[in-house]
């Protein structure tokens, strides 16, 4: 519905953003602004602020930002209108009347919810009566106890064509009510309606409000076409934008932090009667983007869970690919994959709940899923197969729409492949330095050899040294290199320990600078770096010759500099790792390797000499672009 002028305006300053928000957070006041833990990522740092007089709330380290009404949409998983109602409600507003055809939609929608839950009753009753002897009899093997039953409104909807809609007609409801709601089907010719689900046990699905809203019926017979009949899309039914048992595991999600994603109604309910409330599962489809949507509003990263086999597999792909377009900084997915040929409800019974928790536990996160299904159909034995691969993973990460995340998974996916085609070779990092944050831990420089100390590279390092504070100056003064040169600077092996540290905090805030202005982007990165090390990079006289590092200079200049300055420091690294290579061969007495060595030697001598020329070498090239 549309709202009147200044409706929500006035809705907005009534209920200060910092009094909903500290519901859920705790916040301690500093200054004119609140400030707490975020909501939306882990974090131990307060990143997340609140303020009144804007009516905002912003994270600067998952980028949330939004009013009091997108907080409660959200933080609890409601509806645009839901949210707007509860806020109106605590303002003392009266939510503003409704245009004829508006009301007219909505009794209908309470008609019909109020019929689906006349026939969710009468399904239950046959559940318990002669007709559905049979169906009692399968959910009790399948050892759903009579609280479940209860407590997900199981039914049945016994053989015959006409028993739900005589029942339903005994009771009042027209004709027109039962096919609009999909409980019967009006075939052609005129012919009479009959009812659409017979011989099925029948499980009531219900919109996050818990009002009933369809059906999905299980085949009891084998004979039958379709294992799984679901009710068709109606007025109160949208399959792809709802979600099985979403009513009772929004809260349990909220409460746990966990919500596991199973395929179907059964594992749903095993799920949940083993104490995995904040389980639902998608309603016959693969999920849609609605429904991932839905699963984000309650927990940053949802579980998928799988049968083990080839289904429950090409599944995985199927959510994987959903998926990787709508990922956000902090939004993603995990898979879980059961044992060979068990489900949720097998695994339980068979072995308990802690086997199920053990898999839940082994979840991996949707890049290493990706990974592996690149390996999985990828042949690595020619240089040629190798580019194919490549070609492949980053053609699939470039689907991702966010700019941060798409930077991060390409980065991740060259670190992955170089690892895969070559082994590790890094010289300045060792693979068991990782953090588990994705930082490596700084490794000083291997020390120079007997030979390499005579070289003038090795008498002064400024290459290096003078190298990183251009860097450093570069991208201090043009924040928006960051993500275009991530993968770069991530690998970039720094001879300097405080300077390392810096670009890891750098990178670290990378996914924040996204949709700030070019100062508060500058700010941001010289906050998260030490006031000394920012001092010493104001200070080189040196690098403040180069024009491509100051402020002022035009983006293709700086971009242009920066990426010769990471060429040299990448030569540099690559002819110190070639040297010493050299060297251990001539020790052995190999005359060829000390010629190499000498070469290798001329060409660092150079590229120290070429440092000395860096400001009218490069500029000249600049100025001649």
């Amino acid at each position: 519905m549309a709202f009147p002028p200044g409706f929500l305006d006035e809705l907005r300053a009534r209920v200060p953003v910092s009094e909903v928000v500290a519901r859920s957070v705790k916040l301690v006041k500093r200054g004119r602004e609140h400030e707490g833990l975020c909501p939306f990522h882990n974090e131990k740092t307060p990143s997340f602020t609140v303020n009144d007089d804007k009516a905002f709330y912003h994270c600067f380290g998952c980028g949330a930002h939004g009013d009091v009404i997108k907080f409660l949409m959200e933080n609890q998983g409601l509806g645009f209108l839901e949210a707007v109602e509860q806020l109106a409600g605590e303002a003392g507003l009266e939510m503003p009347e409704r245009s004829p055809r508006d009301l007219e939609k909505e009794q209908q929608s309470r008609r019909l919810t109020d019929l689906m839950e006349d026939a969710a009753t009468w399904f239950q009753a046959r559940l318990r009566d002669e007709s559905g002897r049979a169906a009692l009899g399968y959910v009790q093997k399948r050892a759903l106890t009579t609280q479940t039953l209860s407590a997900f409104a199981l039914g049945y909807g016994p053989d015959g064509r006409q028993r739900l809609r005589q029942a339903m007609t005994a009771k009042g409801w027209r004709d027109s009510d039962l096919i609009e709601a999909g409980l019967v089907i009006l075939p052609e010719g005129g012919n009479e309606p009959y009812d659409r689900f017979r011989g099925r046990l029948m499980f009531p699905i219900r919109d996050a409000k818990g009002r009933c809203i369809a059906f999905g019926g299980r085949a009891l017979s084998a004979d039958a076409k379709a294992k799984y009949l679901n009710s068709p899309e109606t007025s109160l039914f949208h399959k792809g934008r709802t979600l099985y048992n979403i009513d009772k595991a929004r809260k349990a999600a909220y409460d746990s932090g966990q919500l596991i994603v199973a395929e179907g109604y059964m594992d749903v309910i095993a799920l949940v009667q083993a104490g995995f409330s904040a389980a639902v599962a998608p309603l016959g489809t693969a999920l849609t983007e609605d429904q991932i949507t839905l699963l984000w509003r309650m927990v940053d990263e949802p579980i998928l869970c799988f049968d083990g086999d080839r289904a429950g597999r090409k599944a995985a792909q199927r959510g994987l690919e959903r998926a990787l377009p709508l990922l956000k900084p902090g939004k993603s997915l995990r898979f879980a994959m059961l044992p060979q040929g068990k489900d949720p409800d097998d695994l339980i019974q068979a072995e308990g709940k802690g086997a199920m928790a053990a898999v839940l536990e082994a979840s991996q996160p949707l890049s290493a899923l990706l990974w592996d299904t690149l390996v999985e159909s990828g042949d690595t034995s020619t240089p040629e197969r190798r580019a194919a691969m490549q070609k492949s993973a980053m053609d699939i990460a470039g689907t991702i729409e966010d700019q941060s995340v798409r930077s991060f998974y390409q980065s991740d996916l060259r670190a992955r492949l170089k690892t895969l085609f070559y082994g590790d070779r890094n010289t300045g990092f060792s693979a068991s330095s990782r953090r588990p944050g994705g930082g490596r831990a700084w490794a000083p420089p291997p020390k120079a050899s007997s030979f390499l100390k005579s070289s003038p590279l090795a008498q002064s390092d400024s290459v290096t040294n003078v190298g990183e504070i251009i860097v450093l100056t570069t991208i201090l003064n043009h924040p928006s290199l960051v993500v275009s040169h991530l993968e770069t600077l991530a690998n970039l092996n720094c001879a300097r320990k405080d300077i390392h540290s810096a670009l890891e905090s750098v990178l670290d805030a990378a996914p924040t600078l996204e949709g700030l202005d070019s100062q508060t982007q500058k700010n941001t990165l010289r906050e998260c770096m030490p006031t000394r090390l920012v001092s010493e990079v104001d200070r080189d006289i040196f690098v403040r010759s180069l024009s491509f590092t100051r402020p002022g200079a035009e983006l293709w200049q700086a971009e242009a500099g920066l990426t010769h300055t990471l060429s040299m420091l990448r030569r540099v690294t690559d002819l110190e790792e070639e040297c010493r290579v050299a060297e251990l061969e001539a020790e052995k007495g190999d005359m060829r390797a000390l010629e190499r060595w000498k070469g290798l030697r001329a060409q660092l001598a150079q590229h120290n000499k070429d440092l000395s020329n860096f400001d009218r070498g490069l500029e000249n090239g600049l100025a001649g672009q």
